[in-house]
């Protein structure tokens, strides 16, 4: 597990479309780099493409047809505020469960609830969701009905013991659904909808934002509510990052709209504290991903959750500055502890020379480590390994684990916590991360059963971070108006909707330098012809790396560069590698066509390989067929590697490498 001299990445390139890019690129008014951008997000169709460029275009269905149970909710609350019964939110202590109880908090007082209040369980004592001991707690404090946000859907004892005791109970939750739903008296979950619902994908706090503004709708009371509960979905979606697509993108849009001129002292307070609002007419994602969002998690992970409560909740403006300064300081002490943790589990895993080609999976367990920040490592070491990454710390009583899991795309974080559920305590999650607790006992047994589960679905291959990347660009394209144009992508997520990714061959390194201790500054230049381009770049955290080769492939996003009154676009170093520049690497075609087989989209050119000449066919999902001329078997496959061989005179082959042939001869 050393350092290599380049990072240890697999890249994924798409495929290119340039006829349908350069078509779009027209009716829309935007460079081709970007409108081959929109296809590999899967946007194709010119209804799809108006709804990504302009989301208050979609045409959305009521929520009331999509949510089964989301009039009985409704029904349930009215019925609660007119007869002044006691109603608790069951919140979450991270940002979308903390933004969900504050939205929820304000909706319901403002809408008339004279006895409504929070409760979020201790990180430390609780764990994760409601349990047994608040249900209790709640019931001797007089409470008629729970209103679980951003969990509650795997809490069948807890919510069974309500219904027991006589609680009306509503769960609003997102996270994946288990085997046996809680007997809850209504459930309101987008995993419970298909995933062609523009609502499928939102977050804890849309659920949220959802169930508020219908019951404000109901009951008429509407008028200034929505916008300030727009404002708190927002937040919590993004610092979520669930994909920003369907509803969400419309939601976010429209929100970041909102947020510079927000209506809630406490979030004015913390966009005066972050100091991003510096004349911006509109803040995107990554404002609230890395500025915003830290500092309301950092209350949840390592200190007390009411505090974001009061300071999304409060009118008085000497409150929301005194709290938004505290979530600073917080997210300051968050910071240290999230270095000082992830260099611990370097440590451990240099000095332990774990063999991850053979564990496929990172199981680390160490005492004295802080609950509320481990998720963050195990995403840092998940781009550092790439592989899934399980880890923990020891309870008090030194017999319990408490841990955080976060996945790579072809592992399912969730499934593999159901693999071990008789191993252990709470848990809880989706693909991508999640959280379980267990009795130390079981480590052993545990790291046992992941490592079986992670070689049923990981091949080797797998075990590097994947880099997906968009376009090759060159680097006089690299411009100001090329950087404005990707508002249009606007809202971005990490998952569905990542900034674009570009990568340019054979760059040469002009100049570098570690600056900071970890980072490392260069100018990079290419060469076309007889036209040199120079470009500043920058790579975080990339010292380990430094000096890279004097001649490399790059890959890298823009970014904005303000100093002095005047804009320049640097990139952003996401990967490298050595530069393609030999034939035997990543030769140039010869011809390259599109075509279109089976209503699916292909392209196709002819390379030299060796002292052969390869056919290669190349799919949407960047699968590769590569036959040399003149013979019958080829091999399919994302890499040579993990390529099987195929016959071409049997059927399906047989007719696309007919139809490729074809569109060679049109392109020659």
């Amino acid at each position: 597990m050393q350092n290599r001299q380049l990072p240890n990445q697999r890249w994924e390139i798409y495929p290119e479309f340039p006829a349908k890019a350069q078509e779009l690129a027209i009716k829309n008014n935007l460079s081709p780099l970007l409108t081959q951008v929109i296809l590999n997000r899967g946007i194709e169709t010119e209804k799809q493409v108006k709804e990504f460029l302009d989301p208050e275009s979609m045409d959305l269905p009521d929520p009331l047809e999509e949510f089964s149970q989301l009039g009985i909710s409704l029904e349930l609350l009215e019925n609660a505020i007119a007869s002044r019964e006691k109603i608790v939110i069951c919140g979450d202590y991270d940002a979308d469960g903390m933004t969900s109880t504050a939205l929820l908090l304000r909706a319901l007082k403002w809408l008339g609830a004279k006895e409504v209040y929070c409760d979020i369980p201790d990180r430390q004592k609780d764990g994760y969701g409601i349990n047994q001991r608040l249900v209790e707690k709640f019931h001797r404090e007089g409470v008629q009905l729970i209103l679980t946000v951003d969990n509650g859907i795997s809490a069948y004892d807890p919510i069974k013991k309500a219904q027991e005791l006589g609680l009306k109970v509503i769960v609003t939750d997102h996270h994946d659904i288990p085997e046996n739903l809680p007997p809850a008296n209504a459930i309101l979950n987008p995993k419970l909808l298909p995933e062609s619902s523009p609502y499928s994908s939102v977050a804890g706090v849309g659920v949220a934002y959802i169930l508020a503004v219908s019951l404000a709708k109901k009951l008429g009371k509407s008028q200034g509510l929505v916008k300030q509960l727009l404002e708190l979905c927002t937040l919590g979606t993004i610092a979520d990052m669930v994909p920003l697509k369907g509803v969400n993108r419309r939601w976010v849009k429209r929100g970041l709209q909102f947020l510079p001129n927000s209506d809630i002292e406490g979030v004015k307070a913390l966009i005066e504290v972050t100091g991003i609002n510096q004349g911006k007419a509109t803040l995107k994602p990554d404002d609230i991903g890395f500025k915003l969002g830290p500092r309301i998690n950092a209350l949840g992970r390592i200190d007390e959750p009411q505090i974001v409560i009061n300071l999304l909740t409060t009118d008085d403006i000497e409150v929301g500055k005194i709290q938004g300064k505290r979530c600073d300081e917080i997210n300051k002490r968050r910071q240290q502890l999230c270095e000082e943790i992830q260099q611990e589990a370097i440590d451990w895993c240099e000095k332990n020379q774990i063999d991850l080609q053979q564990e496929r999976v990172l199981v680390i367990v160490q005492p004295n480590w802080h609950h509320g920040v481990i998720g963050i490592v195990a995403s840092r070491l998940v781009e550092r390994y790439g592989v899934p990454v399980f880890i923990g710390t020891y309870e008090e009583d030194g017999e319990n684990i408490r841990g955080s899991a976060r996945g790579i795309p072809e592992f399912h974080v969730f499934q593999a916590l159901e693999f071990c559920k008789d191993l252990l305590g709470k848990f809880g999650g989706h693909k991508a991360a999640g959280g379980f607790s267990l009795p130390a006992k079981n480590l052993p047994e545990l790291r046992s059963r992941l490592r079986e589960f992670a070689h049923k679905c990981l091949k080797p291959e797998h075990l590097k971070p994947l880099l997906k990347i968009d376009a090759q660009a060159d680097f006089h394209q690299i411009n100001l108006d090329l950087y404005r144009q990707i508002d249009v992508f606007h809202p971005c997520d990490k998952i569905e909707n990542p900034l674009p990714v570009f990568w340019t061959p054979n760059v040469q390194v002009i100049d570098q330098r570690i600056v900071k201790n970890e980072h490392l500054k260069l100018t990079l230049a290419q060469n076309i012809g007889s036209q040199r381009t120079t470009i500043k770049a920058i790579a975080w955290r990339w010292s380990q790396y430094y000096p890279l080769p004097a001649k490399i492939d790059i890959a890298y996003r823009l970014q904005e560069n303000i100093w002095n009154g005047n804009t320049t676009i640097e990139i952003e170093l996401l990967g490298v590698r050595n530069s393609t520049e030999s034939p035997s690497q990543s030769p140039i075609a010869l011809v390259k066509a599109e075509f279109y087989h089976n209503q699916k989209r292909y392209t196709c050119g002819l390379y030299p390989n060796d002292s052969l000449t390869e056919l290669r066919i190349r799919n949407a999902e960047g699968k590769v067929l590569a036959i040399p001329l003149g013979k019958t078997t080829g091999l399919l496959g994302k890499t040579r590697e993990d390529a099987r061989e195929i016959n071409i005179l049997q059927p399906p082959f047989s007719t696309l490498v007919e139809a490729a042939q074809i569109a060679l001869e049109k392109a020659k």
